[in-house]
């Protein structure tokens, strides 16, 4: 894996010898699945050697995943290990609201071996793994004939709602993590206000991961089913509750027209194009956005782009600002795995 020039990113490590031909093992941990791959270092990339998959629940601590891969894998002297988390990482520690493990990386280096062990929020991982991308791995939303250097925002809607950012130090794009997804919602019109007074009665605080992640969906849907008394077909209750939840709405909306889907999604993407609006204010994205996360690659053949772009510059007074600002969405999901391993090859001098 190339690093793609779109992306200048900063890392200082790559003009080092010391870091070619380096072993890695890098983790991805989500509340479902664990992803964890073997990878070497050379000439300022990275190769995925193999990587195995587990099921997170099964397993007390990822101490006990990490074992078990090198030990099916046969790894012996694996000099680096990455690990992305899906949460705040602070002095190498990490507790993940999603996840039932207390993560140090001072235990895996030690107990393990390792030269060097690194921690990132997944998002901030996301970051440097979409400077791997192939641009055949991006879709444009809108492009902008004015595009400007400057910051860029990612929007990442999945099982949480990641949120982070490119700092333009005017040369290279400098990764950072944020947990914008757990500010404040809130409502503009007399149905958002409806909506806001459901999910309060159920959360206390409405943070926008309440409305832009999987169970935000859900929320949206039972919004809709059962307060606005949009009817629901009995099959599709049916699959909604044996299958992938994101999936079936999808497919409903976009195979059968049901229009509970159709709403729901609209819905959806309407909020996702606010929060994208609030997030690039907040970080001057001057330089472009990235939405990306598990949601938005299930359902982008049913994304209307002019919409999207249409809602997305909607301000008081930075419209001037955000019509120029290039949208782009991420249509692969291995890019926290593959960030966390550039990041530990290639970071450090």
């Amino acid at each position: 894996m190339n690093l793609n020039p779109k992306f200048p990113l900063y890392l200082p490590g790559v003009k080092n010898a010391n870091n070619d031909n380096v072993s890695i093992i890098g983790a991805n941990l989500r509340e479902d699945i664990t992803t964890i791959a073997y990878y070497t270092s050379g000439n300022s990339r990275i190769e995925l050697k193999f990587q195995n998959n587990y099921s997170t629940k099964d397993y007390a601590s990822f101490a006990d995943v990490l074992s078990q891969f090198i030990e099916q894998s046969q790894l012996e002297n694996v000099q680096r290990l990455g690990i992305s988390v899906p949460g705040p990482v602070l002095d190498g520690k990490s507790n993940p609201a999603r996840l039932n493990w207390h993560l140090d990386v001072n235990e895996y280096q030690s107990k393990f071996g390792f030269d060097k062990v690194y921690m990132l929020n997944d998002q901030e991982a996301a970051a440097y793994g979409i400077g791997l991308l192939d641009d055949a791995e991006l879709d444009t939303i809108y492009s902008s004939d004015h595009r400007e250097k400057g910051n860029v925002a990612i929007l990442a809607p999945g099982n949480g709602l990641g949120e982070a950012g490119y700092f333009f130090d005017g040369k290279y794009l400098r990764p950072f993590a944020t947990e914008g997804g757990h500010s404040e919602f809130s409502p503009r019109t007399n149905v958002e206000v409806e909506f806001y007074q459901f999910l309060n009665n159920i959360y206390g605080i409405v943070s926008w991961e309440n409305v832009l992640s999987k169970t935000g969906l859900f929320n949206i849907y039972r919004f809709l089913r059962d307060v606005k008394r949009h009817p629901e077909p009995e099959w599709l209750s049916e699959r909604l509750a044996n299958g992938n939840f994101t999936e079936e709405i999808y497919k409903a909306a976009m195979d059968e027209d049901v229009l509970i889907c159709k709403i729901a999604l609209d819905t959806f993407l309407e909020f996702l194009a606010r929060e994208a609006n609030n997030l690039t204010l907040k970080l001057k994205a001057t330089g472009g956005l990235l939405i990306a996360g598990d949601i938005p690659q299930i359902i982008r053949e049913y994304i209307n782009k002019d919409k999207f772009y249409e809602k997305f510059k909607i301000s008081d007074k930075m419209e001037d600002m955000l019509k120029n600002i290039p949208i782009l969405l991420v249509n692969t999901d291995s890019t926290s795995i593959n960030g966390a391993a550039l990041y530990t090859a290639y970071f450090t001098e």
